[in-house]
């Protein structure tokens, strides 16, 4: 049964009449055209369907739609300011941390909120926090030294 949820999405309102029961991740890509959140297993175990809602990490594949009603939800497209990259984003091409960039978006998304949870995390917190988001290309190395590159970046800003 189709029912209206409103919710602000990389800084816009929006509203759209589906399945309050609908994933998440299906609304962004399928009726908000919003394709940088991947479909990664369904499950909300790889990670690449991440996105943030009010701040905080979610898998948008197992998260439904009705559910973020009235909240904010961040995904890739909406991390960028003023045509500028996130640090994140910039560290992540700065290190080579991107292969295929299936994950990417996931990824880059999962280390802004462990960033924003713990501004200087140890690369053993940074492996812990990242837990969960999957690299098909085996890539993690140059991940972790990204988010160690953006947790730097991060210090220098005033």
């Amino acid at each position: 049964m189709d029912t209206s949820v409103t919710f602000s999405v990389n800084g816009q309102e929006r509203t759209v009449a589906t399945d309050s029961a609908r994933s998440l991740l299906d609304v962004l890509r399928e009726d908000l055209s919003l394709l940088g959140t991947k479909y990664g297993c369904g499950e909300g175990r790889c990670g690449a369907c991440t996105v943030l809602v009010d701040g905080v990490e979610v898998r948008s594949c197992v998260t439904r739609v009705g559910d973020v009603a009235g909240k904010t939800v961040l995904t890739i497209e909406g991390l960028q300011k003023d045509g500028s990259l996130h640090p994140v984003q910039e560290a992540f091409v700065e290190e080579g941390a991107i292969q295929c960039g299936y994950c990417t978006p996931g990824m880059v998304l999962g280390a802004v909120a462990l960033l924003r949870e713990n501004p200087r995390p140890s690369e053993a917190e940074i492996v812990q926090g990242m837990d969960g988001h999957l690299c098909r290309c085996c890539g993690y190395p140059k991940i972790v030294k990204a988010i160690c590159r953006a947790a730097l970046s991060g210090e220098k800003k005033p």
